[in-house]
């Protein structure tokens, strides 16, 4: 097959366990959740998510990044590297660790990885008192993290918020930061799972084992000076930044034609059905299903009744 037989891909994405996850993908995305197990997310696109429609179905995105390169991946710096964005729903039914991600200078220095990790959250449903953490109180010092942390008491230092469905946050490398319970979330991020654990509560695995922190990594990269900003934006575009741009797009019958610069598009459907139109093929998605359409593809058509959140590279 040829790069030019690209064509929209309808994805299977890969399903993740965790201690603090639940229900709500199944209930509120209509995904198949296999076990009666808490289940805290779902990569949408990723290496790991499978094709399941066309001649490409069966194969990983990672095994077309290797293939394809950068007609399926458009500007990606390096196909080897694979895709470079991952969009996930995640579930919080308890709260996730504080945690702190490196930046790309970072990530290379300490793990030897290509990317670190620059996030963004979209709220998809918040129970009502929901809260984030979002940050350290103002004037925090490392050693006074570290004693905290040390005393199981990091709580006292941190700056928790409230979020509504509909609210946007930009996470960058380095913020301190977590999903409390209650919550449903769209995740658009660098393709990373370089996590720094600096507290999880005195919790223990499924296993009943404590979770590793990463407590000296985690002081070394935690971002001390500034907090993200919750954001109700009232346009489509949700997110900009450096690494990725995000947009909601509310599909009323019509159709919305989308030029793609030469980038990968990444769409999943979160509420209704959406038809997406190529001239090398078409998908549809349901509630809760994801697609990519190739970076050589000039444009694509979305078109039915629901609503589609997109991203791509800037």
């Amino acid at each position: 097959m040829t790069a030019r037989a690209l064509y929209p891909l309808k994805l299977r994405p890969a399903l993740r366990v965790k201690v603090w996850g639940g229900r709500r993908l199944e209930q509120l995305m209509r995904k198949r959740l296999p076990t009666a197990e808490p289940y805290g997310e779902s990569w949408e696109l990723h290496d790991s998510a499978m094709v399941v429609n066309g001649p490409l179905q069966g194969a990983s995105l990672g095994e077309l990044a290797r293939r394809f390169g950068a007609e399926l991946l458009g500007c990606a710096p390096n196909p080897d590297a694979g895709v470079p964005l991952l969009a996930k729903l995640i579930d919080a039914t308890d709260w996730l660790s504080i945690q702190a991600h490196p930046n790309d200078e970072q990530a290379q220095a300490l793990e030897g990885e290509a990317r670190g990790k620059t996030e963004a959250w979209v709220v998809l449903h918040a129970d009502e008192g929901a809260r984030l953490v979002i940050g350290l109180q103002p004037g925090t010092t490392r050693d006074q993290m570290a004693e905290a942390i040390g005393r199981n008491q990091l709580e006292a230092l941190l700056i928790f918020a409230e979020v509504a469905t509909g609210d946007v946050l930009q996470i960058p490398a380095n913020t301190v930061h977590a999903l409390g319970p209650g919550l449903l979330i769209y995740e658009i991020q660098q393709a990373s799972d370089t996590t720094y654990r600096l507290y999880d509560w005195g919790r223990v695995d499924l296993d009943g084992q404590p979770r590793e922190l990463h407590i000296e990594k985690g002081l070394r990269v935690a971002n001390l000076a500034s907090l993200p900003r919750i954001e109700r934006p009232d346009t489509d575009l949700l997110v900009e930044s450096e690494y990725f741009r995000a947009w909601r797009h509310e599909l009323a019958g019509g159709a919305l034609d989308i030029p793609t610069y030469g980038r990968f598009q990444s769409l999943t459907c979160i509420a209704g059905e959406a038809r997406v139109s190529a001239a090398s093929g078409e998908i549809t998605l349901e509630t809760g299903e994801s697609g990519m359409v190739p970076a050589c593809i000039p444009a694509f058509a979305i078109g039915g009744q629901g609503v589609v959140l997109r991203a791509c590279q800037p």
